[in-house]
């Protein structure tokens, strides 16, 4: 304890940071139940959220040859031996 606070200052003290840790606890709860029942009201996803698609956008795809998709099997193989 330091000699020149008083008791009433460390008590002071102590007192304002449980406050503040459990107003921060309060906060982290409060937003992780609003996210928890927005995703219940949703099924499970959230609307801000852009749906995921199954495959690349058109753009974005190359057809591969079948020298290529051999080619990248073997690539598959050994990275799978490494592992």
């Amino acid at each position: 304890m330091s000699a020149h606070l008083s008791i009433l200052q460390l008590v002071t003290a102590v007192v304002f940071a449980l406050a503040s840790a459990v107003w921060a606890l309060g906060v982290i709860r409060i937003r992780h139940d609003r996210l928890e029942s927005a995703a219940r009201q949703h099924g499970g996803t959230l609307r801000s959220l852009p749906a995921q698609r199954r495959g690349a956008p058109p753009w974005e795809s190359v057809e591969l040859t079948p020298a290529e998709r051999d080619a990248f099997a073997v690539l598959v193989r050994r990275f799978g031996e490494t592992s």
